[in-house]
């Protein structure tokens, strides 16, 4: 009996399918975190003003998805809890995404305000989204499944940054701006999101959540989403929070990093803009090649140890970003652009390790009531780092220079490497 339950063979087809919402987001976000700097540029010369600016989708998040996914919780439709929520908000966020780069031409308010009904859109879909998946797989298949998932968003990635990207670099008409570039990704990558959007609902088949079953009925009972937020925090054992403590680290340190990666390779390696966003490819490829074996592994020897020894792998790598550009400093260009790619290739492995199994230990955490709520509170912490990292490592660059930025990732992953240490559930068996 017990090795049966280990196969996730009878759920490829459903978790791949639920990957369709991952694949989205996975889609958009790098587009969104390399260009939108680019487009911010036109209007602010300061690189700490941009990476302010860059915060207000995790302003608008840190609201929006745990409100969005505890009401996901408690919604009873026909066609699920989540879908409703997922067939209406990501269609309205592909529109506002295929917008952005026209709205750079046209002043800093129309952009502004793009980006901000972008965000309300984006960021309310995400929690249901993501609280799809475990609602529909085993509990002790979620690493394997995470994995599945982020293979997706991690295809996602390669397809935004290295395909699509060269977008970018391709001239278009436009009435009254005439031939300019920098336009055509985002049109192009909404296309997909509709797509996707359209195949999800077709082929994932929620509960007909109007016919209310003891669980349910369980979930409606339970207490408003304050008073649920507040009970996560209100456990004695303290293993919940210090995995969100810990995620909060390490997400200050990849989203302190994350905004500057495409700028940072245009103005000390040389790039193209087609060619920055190659960049953040190169995790996108490890994330998509590793997020799959990373949940085995974890399955296999731990989720906490799995997690801990890629944040100290991490760590290691982030040194060896920071001296990159003293030891190649003087090299062939070509050869310093390659083995930054590969170090950032390096670190994408790791760093989907960590993300594939630490969603699983808050879902081990919740029940079916709860799911929702404590897939809140995971973006409440990782979106709490991302409205603190920007700002912070902008003005680490205005002041120290670029080494700085990944001085600053490197002290937050090992903050998170020492948090985890005292985790002590989120097991398949705890």
């Amino acid at each position: 009996m017990a090795d049966k339950k280990k196969s996730l063979n009878g759920y490829y087809a459903t978790t791949f399918l639920i990957g369709l919402g991952f694949f989205t987001m996975g889609l958009m976000d790098p587009l969104y975190d390399n260009y939108i700097p680019m487009f911010l540029g036109y209007y602010i010369e300061s690189s700490s003003l941009i990476g302010t600016v860059m915060t207000l989708d995790n302003i608008l998040a840190i609201f929006l998805i745990p409100v969005f996914s505890a009401l996901s919780d408690r919604t009873r439709t026909r066609i699920g809890r989540r879908m409703p929520y997922i067939v209406t908000l990501l269609p309205l966020t592909a529109i506002f995404f295929a917008l952005v780069p026209f709205s750079a031409l046209e002043s800093f308010i129309v952009l502004f305000l793009t980006i901000f009904f972008l965000n309300i859109f984006k960021q309310a879909v995400r929690g249901p989204v993501v609280a799809l998946m475990p609602d529909m797989v085993p509990a002790d298949l979620r690493s394997e499944a995470n994995g599945v998932i982020n293979t997706m968003g991690g295809l996602a990635t390669i397809l935004g940054t290295i395909l699509l990207a060269r977008l970018m670099d391709v001239p278009v008409s436009i009435p009254r701006f005439g031939a300019v570039d920098k336009v055509l990704a985002f049109p192009v990558a909404s296309v997909f999101v509709i797509i996707a959007v359209i195949l999800l609902f077709a082929f994932v088949k929620e509960r007909n959540s109007t016919v209310s079953t003891a669980e349910e009925r369980e979930a409606k009972d339970k207490e408003p989403l304050l008073q649920s937020l507040k009970e996560i925090f209100a456990k004695k054992e303290k293993s919940a929070h210090l995995i969100l403590l810990s995620l909060l680290g390490w997400f200050i340190a990849y989203q302190g990093i994350l905004p500057f990666i495409g700028v940072y390779t245009m103005d000390e390696l040389g790039t193209s803009a087609g060619t920055a966003a190659l960049s953040s490819g190169m995790v996108g490829v490890a994330y998509a090649a590793f997020a799959v074996p990373s949940g085995k592994v974890a399955h296999r020897y731990g989720r906490r140890r799995t997690i801990r020894a890629a944040l100290l792998a991490i760590v290691i790598v982030l040194l060896l970003v920071f001296l990159h550009g003293t030891l190649t400093g003087g090299m062939d260009p070509t050869f310093r652009l390659i083995s930054f790619w590969i170090l950032l290739f390096l670190f994408g492995i790791f760093w989907v390790t960590v993300v594939t199994n630490s969603f699983p230990m808050l879902w081990q955490m919740a029940d079916y009531q709860t799911m929702g709520v404590y897939t809140g509170a995971y973006y409440f912490f990782s979106q709490l780092a991302s409205i603190i990292a920007p700002p912070i490592a902008g003005g680490a660059i205005d002041l120290f220079g670029y080494p700085a930025l990944f001085l600053f990732g490197l002290l937050f992953m090992a903050i998170a490497f020492i948090l985890m240490r005292f985790v002590h559930r989120g097991e398949p068996s705890a």
